[in-house]
Order: C-alpha cells, then sequence, then structure tokens
C-alpha cells in the first residue's frame, strides 16, 4: 500500500472481475461516491454495467498488463469467481511492483492461503461470509424468540418476582439480578433479590453500596410461595440449587449439573457471564439501561473476565461497549480500589506464611478467620507467585472448614476438583477457575470446636484438607515446599 493512504482516505477503487458478488459491492461504494472503475472480460456483462450508468471495461484480469489498467487506483477488489485468475491478477500486480490495497475473494482455506501468499491483504471467503451471516441471524432469531417467551411468562406472572443469586453473591449475579428486575418493572412487577451468605469481599460491599443496590437475606424475606414468579440468575457457582418451589426463569452461563426444571431456561456456556446475557436482553426488549444498571452489568463482565484477560468472547465485548455510555466510571473507579480491611491482610499473611506448593499448584491454611471472603482474596493474590498456577486457601469458622481455590490452568476444572473431593462431606461449587466448599468441622475431627482445642482442630483440618486438594488435583506426591 501507499506511503501515508488509510483505508479512511482511499477514494478510487477498481473491482476485477463483476459477478453477482462484485455487481453489489460496486454498486454500494457507486452509491457512496466513489471513484469506481469495473475490469471484467465478459462483453455482454461490461455493456450492462455501463447502461447502469457504471464505468466498465472489457479486461482479462489474469493478463501480464493489467497492472497498467489499474495504475493509479488505491484499492483492488478482485472478486472474480474463477479463484486462479484472481491469483493471476494478484501476482501480476505484485510482480510489477503495485502496492495498492488488495482484497482478493477465495473459494476454499487453501486458495485463502495461496493468494495471501501471493501478496493479498485481505482475504475473503463468500461462502464464510454467508454462513457467518446465517449465524448471526440465527442467533438474533434465537435472541428474539427467547424474549419473547420472557415477556410472555412476566406478563402471566401472578404477584412480585423473588430472584435469586448464587450464595455468597459475586457482582456478576448481583448485577444480573439487577438487570432482570429492571426487566420485570416493565412489566409492573416488583422484585426481591435475595441472597444466601454474605457479601463480604471489601470490592463487593462497595460495589452493592455505592450503587444502592437493594438485597435481601433469604431467612429475612418472606416464603418464595408468595411470590408470583421465582427466578435463578447465575446460580450454578453455589452447585444445584436445592428450592422447594417451581423455578419459573433460569438464566445463567454454566450448565447445570442436573437439569433444571424451569418454564423460562436459557443458559449461554459461551459468555463468559451471566451480565452479558441479561445486557443482551436490555437490548432485545429495547431499553435504555439506567446508570446503576449498566454501571453494575458492566462491572459485572470486567468482574467475572478479569477485566477482559480470562475467558472473555465476542459477545461480553460488544454487551460492554454497549453499557460503557451509560456507566458511571467515576464510581467504577472507586468499586474498583477498596482499601484491604486487616482482616483481609491477616487472611493473607497467614496464606503466604503457611502455604505448601506441590509442582505448579499451592495450597495454604489461613487458620481461624473471621471473614471468610478474604479466603477468595488470599487465593487470587497467590495465584500471581511465580510458577503458581491453581490455588487454595481454607480456614475456620463458625464450625465450617471454608476454601476458596482458584485456577489459571487450562487443563484444570477446578471447580469440579472440589467437587470431586468434598462434594460427600460438604456443599462444593465452581467452575473452570474458581470454586469453592463449605464442611462441617466435625466431618473432619470429630470433636467440637472450643478454645481449649483450637490447635488440635487447626492440625486435624489441615492435614486432612491439604492431602484431599492435592491428590484430588493429581499431584499427591511427596516433594513439597513452600514456593520459595
Amino acid at each position: 500500500m501507499s506511503a501515508g493512504v488509510t483505508i479512511s482516505s482511499m477514494s478510487t477503487y477498481a473491482i476485477l472481475g463483476c459477478g453477482s458478488v462484485g455487481h453489489i459491492v460496486a454498486e454500494e461504494l457507486a452509491e457512496a461516491g466513489k471513484d469506481v472503475l469495473i475490469l471484467d472480460k465478459d462483453e455482454n456483462r461490461v455493456e450492462t454495467l455501463r447502461d447502469q450508468d457504471l464505468n466498465a471495461r472489457q479486461q482479462d484480469i489474469s493478463d501480464s498488463d493489467l497492472s497498467g489498467v489499474v495504475a493509479g487506483r488505491d484499492v483492488l477488489l478482485i472478486l472474480a469467481s474463477d479463484v486462479a485468475a484472481n491469483r493471476a491478477a494478484v501476482e501480476a500486480i505484485r510482480g510489477s511492483g503495485g502496492d495498492q490495497f488488495i482484497v482478493a475473494r477465495a473459494s476454499d482455506p487453501v486458495s485463502a492461503d495461496e493468494l495471501r501468499e501471493s501478496g493479498a491483504d485481505v482475504v475473503v471467503n463468500p461462502s464464510e461470509v454467508i454462513a457467518d451471516s446465517a449465524i448471526r441471524s440465527l442467533e438474533s432469531g434465537e435472541m428474539e424468540y427467547k424474549a419473547r417467551q420472557l415477556a410472555d411468562l412476566l406478563e402471566g406472572a401472578d404477584g412480585d418476582v423473588a430472584i435469586l443469586t448464587h450464595d455468597n453473591p459475586d457482582p456478576d449475579s448481583i448485577a444480573s439480578a439487577v438487570a432482570l428486575r429492571m426487566i420485570a418493572l416493565e412489566y409492573d412487577l416488583d422484585a426481591d433479590i435475595l441472597y444466601r451468605g454474605d457479601i463480604g469481599h471489601q470490592e463487593n460491599r462497595a460495589f452493592v453500596n455505592l450503587l444502592g443496590i437493594e438485597l435481601t437475606p433469604r431467612d429475612e424475606a418472606r416464603s418464595l410461595e408468595e411470590y408470583g414468579a421465582v427466578a435463578l440468575v447465575d446460580h450454578m457457582k453455589s452447585g444445584d440449587p436445592e428450592l422447594d418451589v417451581d423455578v419459573d426463569v433460569f438464566i445463567d452461563h454454566f450448565e447445570p449439573g442436573e437439569g433444571i426444571d424451569a418454564e423460562f431456561t436459557d443458559v449461554r456456556p459461551n459468555a463468559s457471564s451471566t451480565s452479558t446475557i441479561l445486557t443482551k436482553y436490555i437490548q432485545e426488549f429495547d431499553l435504555s439501561p439506567t446508570e446503576t444498571v449498566a454501571t453494575a452489568l458492566l462491572y459485572g463482565i470486567r468482574s467475572e473476565t478479569l477485566d477482559f484477560k480470562r475467558d472473555t468472547t465476542p459477545a461480553d465485548l460488544t454487551a460492554a461497549a454497549y453499557l460503557y455510555p451509560f456507566a458511571n466510571h467515576d464510581t467504577l473507579e472507586q468499586v474498583e480500589s477498596p482499601s484491604m480491611s486487616p482482616e483481609t491482610l491477616d487472611v493473607l499473611a497467614e496464606a503466604i506464611q503457611s502455604r505448601e506448593v506441590q509442582g505448579s499448584h499451592l495450597v495454604s491454611n489461613a487458620g481461624f478467620i473471621r471473614d471468610r471472603d478474604a479466603l477468595a482474596q488470599a487465593a487470587n493474590h497467590l495465584l500471581n507467585l511465580e510458577g503458581i498456577t491453581t490455588t487454595a486457601v481454607f480456614g475456620i469458622a463458625d464450625d465450617n472448614i471454608y476454601l476458596a481455590a482458584r485456577s489459571k490452568d487450562i487443563r484444570l476444572n477446578i471447580g469440579k476438583v472440589l467437587q470431586d473431593a468434598f462434594s460427600d462431606i460438604g456443599e462444593a461449587g465452581g467452575h473452570s477457575t474458581q470454586g469453592s466448599v463449605e464442611i462441617p468441622l466435625g466431618i473432619f475431627t470429630g470433636i467440637e470446636a472450643s478454645d481449649g482445642n483450637r490447635d488440635t482442630l487447626l492440625t486435624l483440618t489441615e492435614e486432612a484438607v491439604r492431602k484431599k486438594l492435592f491428590r484430588a488435583m493429581g499431584v499427591d506426591g511427596t516433594e513439597s515446599g513452600n514456593g520459595n
């Protein structure tokens, strides 16, 4: 390409080979006011193009004198159905020193590689373009169909909606619930966001407080039977739900271990966050998100993808781009930069001190803790250690053993590892990159917790949990260290 020339500044085009594809391109460029020259070896076709007031001339694009004909054109679109002729045209232009920007048509991956090797800047395959367009149309149609189903359900709901997050909800789960509540309000339905556990992570607390999100603990809410509809959003991180009521709406980006019998279900493993899915629904319902909803959803996507550094898909990026102008970025900055609590710092220090490493896997005991959410933060921080791909940090609180694990090992599904290791004695859940476990303390020790036996409890627990974890991760070796 000529030095200093950009795509946006190019104004002169040549279309070489004007079949059905070339004809459509020529008309689009002409309507945009571009200077277009059309070359085709079919005399009748050239006459037809001229009758349509298009600048066309007869020319075999595989001739060696082609470069002289197109000299002075910025962009060359080589679009004949004869791929061999297209390659000859590219070679003739590049062989004579032509530096125009060349877009060439291929018919399959092999011809595409050959055209690139010959000097084409961009190669297009109409079959792939059509297939991509068909897939996008299918996805759009499915989204429209799903939105209509959800709308019918909400219109028929007899009373308020209970929206359940997963236990100890994170920003993705909370944001998804906030978005679904906004959609429910469009159908004159009030909605309560219900959760179990705690919102312990300082970022999550800041997220809820700064945005003024109303959440209700399950034990403080009315019975689920009193609601007109029950919805689960981003619920699978808690494992399969145990509910004594019918589920009306189930939306998640994780497949349930067992089927959820809901009237409306939308599970999309190809999305990295449930916030991405709910953003698509807001768009499909043609709603303008409030600043709170947009900020929550954007933060939900960013936190779930580690600021687009983990398992990010095009759907996540387009959803984030849509939300960006609606969100309050000052609030996002405040949420993402909270101060670390003394408890979290203590847990992190203890986890660093007591770490044991086997291979690239690290397990650490944080001892007796007050804030169990600090375990997840410690597991995240320890994952930054050189050579470490998987971390698990556990501690004791309220007669239970709590464990948080994180992994960046693509060969390992840490959520499944935890379920295999602990689901028979406690509650375990998670997915490929993170997981959590809650185990009654007596399962391991057979003795009750008291001030007089704290050290004994800690020793017994540490040995049992470490052994189970390393065995489940397949690194039950004899050599270990602290990662120094």
